[in-house]
C-alpha cells in the first residue's frame, strides 16, 4: 500500500476518534487502576469482545497526552503485512512529530506485529495495543513480550457503569429510599433485557444491532481468521451455547445433537467462541485437576441482551439470566471461579484465591418458595463442609437477610446491591 493512502487512513481514523470522544463518554471501572500503570514503560494490552469499548478505554488511558492511533480493523488495510507497520509509524510521526505514545487497535490482524511493537518499546515509546481474540494475543505475548506487558480485559458495561451512563449515579449508594430501590430494580430489569454493549444505549430496538454484532463475531473474528469452511455448523454450536447459558454441556453431547463432524471439531468451535469472548466455559471445581478437566462444563454468554436477541424465548429464565449477570461481574472483578457439583446440590460459583476457597456463591431468584429455600441452603451448607469454606453468599432477586443454620451463616444479598457494592 502506498504511503499517500496510508496517511489518509491515519488522518481519517483520527478524525473519527475525535468525534467519538466528544460524545457522552464515561470512565470505565478499570481506568482507575490503569492510571497508576501508565507511569511504567510496559506495553498495555487491552483485550475484550468486539465493540465493548476497548478503543475508548485506550484513549482514556492517554487522556491529555499527544499520541498516534491506527485501527487495523479497517477494510482499507486488508492485506497489510508486518513490513508496512514501519511506514505507519513513520507517517504518524510526520503528522505529529512530538508523539511519545501510540495506540494500535485490533493489531492481531497483522501477522508478525509483536516484533515491530517490541522494537518500538525499545525506542522508549508508550504503547497500547487492543485485540478481540484472547488466544492470538496471548500466544504472541507469551512468545515475544513475556514480562514486558500488562493486560486488561474489557467487558460490556457493568450495571454500575450502565447507571453512570444514564446519569443515575446517585443510585450507586448503600442508602437508598424505597422509591430509589424500586427505580434501581426497574433499571436492572432493563439492563438485563438490553445488555451492556455501549453503542446499544442510544438504540431502540437493540436486537438488530446485537444480531449484526453476533454475525461479525462469527464471520470476521472466527471464520475468516481461521479459514473455517462449515459456517453453518459453527453457527449451530454458537447458538446452542448461547441458548443453553447457565447449563452444563459436553463436547460429546453437542456433537451428538448437532451431528457435527467430530468431537474434536466441536471442541475447536467452542474454544474459538470463547477466544472471541462470545461464550465462556466454566469448569467444575475438584481438588484433582484431571477430574476438573474431564467433566462437563457450564457455559455463559458475554451479554444478556445478546441472549435475548438470539435465544428462543422458551429458553429464557429469570434465574439463569441473573446467574449470567453474576458470572460476568465475577469475570470483571478478575475472580478465579468454578462451579461445584456438590454431593447435595450444585453450587453456582466457587471463588478461589490461590489454593484457598474464598467464597461459595449461590444465585437464587426467589428463596421464598419452601422447596427452593431448602434445596439452595442444603447445597451451600453441605459444600461448606466439603470444601472447608465459611463464607457463604446467596444472591437473590430482592431479599436481604442472614440465614443461620448448623453454626454457619448464609448472607443473602439482592443482586442489584451486590452488583453495585465497592470491590
Amino acid at each position: 500500500m502506498n504511503k499517500i493512502d496510508l496517511k489518509q487512513i491515519i488522518i481519517d481514523q483520527k478524525a473519527e476518534i475525535d468525534i467519538l470522544l466528544k460524545k457522552h463518554i464515561i470512565e470505565r471501572t478499570a481506568v482507575s487502576f490503569s492510571e497508576l500503570d501508565m507511569k511504567n514503560d510496559l506495553i498495555k494490552v487491552i483485550m475484550g469482545v468486539r465493540r465493548s469499548g476497548k478503543s475508548v478505554f485506550s484513549h482514556l488511558m492517554l487522556k491529555g497526552q499527544l499520541y498516534g492511533y491506527i485501527n487495523f480493523d479497517d477494510e482499507r488495510l486488508l492485506g497489510l503485512k508486518s513490513d508496512g507497520l514501519n511506514d505507519i509509524y513513520q507517517l504518524i510521526l510526520e503528522i505529529d512529530p512530538d508523539v511519545k505514545a501510540v495506540i494500535f487497535d485490533e493489531i492481531q490482524n497483522i501477522k508478525g506485529w509483536e516484533l515491530f511493537v517490541n522494537r518500538l518499546k525499545r525506542k522508549g515509546l508508550q504503547i497500547i495495543i487492543t485485540g478481540s481474540n484472547s488466544n492470538l494475543l496471548s500466544q504472541e505475548l507469551a512468545t515475544h513480550l513475556t514480562g514486558r506487558h500488562l493486560s486488561y480485559e474489557i467487558f460490556p458495561f457493568s450495571f454500575k457503569e450502565y447507571l453512570t451512563y444514564l446519569n443515575k449515579g446517585h443510585l450507586i449508594s448503600s442508602s437508598l429510599t424505597t422509591e430509589q430501590k424500586a427505580q434501581t430494580i426497574n433499571l436492572l430489569d432493563q439492563y438485563i433485557q438490553r445488555g451492556g454493549f455501549p453503542e446499544t444505549l442510544g438504540l431502540d430496538p437493540v436486537y438488530l444491532y446485537l444480531r449484526e454484532l453476533y454475525d461479525k463475531l462469527i464471520t470476521r473474528d472466527i471464520v475468516t481468521r481461521y479459514g473455517l469452511k462449515n459456517v453453518s455448523q459453527l453457527k449451530n454450536v454458537a447458538l446452542y451455547l448461547v441458548s443453553n447459558f447457565g447449563n452444563r454441556f459436553s463436547y460429546n453431547r453437542i456433537n451428538n445433537i448437532l451431528e457435527a463432524k467430530s468431537v474434536h471439531t466441536v471442541q475447536n468451535y467452542v474454544d474459538h467462541l470463547e477466544q472471541v469472548y462470545l461464550a465462556f466455559q466454566l469448569k467444575p471445581f475438584s481438588f484433582k485437576v484431571s477430574e476438573s478437566v474431564k467433566h462437563p462444563r457450564k457455559t455463559y454468554c458475554i451479554d444478556t441482551g445478546m441472549i435475548h436477541a438470539l435465544a428462543p424465548k422458551t429458553t429464557l429464565d429469570s434465574g439463569r439470566l441473573m446467574e449470567n449477570i453474576v458470572f460476568l461481574e465475577l469475570k470483571r472483578r478478575s475472580k478465579d471461579i468454578f462451579f461445584y457439583p456438590g454431593k447435595k446440590g450444585e453450587i453456582d460459583f466457587i471463588v478461589r484465591n490461590g489454593t484457598k476457597i474464598e467464597t461459595l456463591l449461590q444465585v437464587c431468584f426467589d428463596i421464598n418458595d419452601p422447596q427452593t429455600y431448602k434445596r439452595e441452603t442444603r447445597a451451600l451448607l453441605a459444600a461448606s463442609t466439603e470444601l472447608s469454606c465459611g463464607h457463604l453468599v446467596m444472591i437473590t432477586r430482592d431479599e436481604r437477610k442472614d440465614i443461620k443454620e448448623n453454626e454457619r451463616t448464609i448472607h443473602c444479598i439482592p443482586v442489584w446491591q451486590w452488583l453495585l457494592e465497592k470491590v
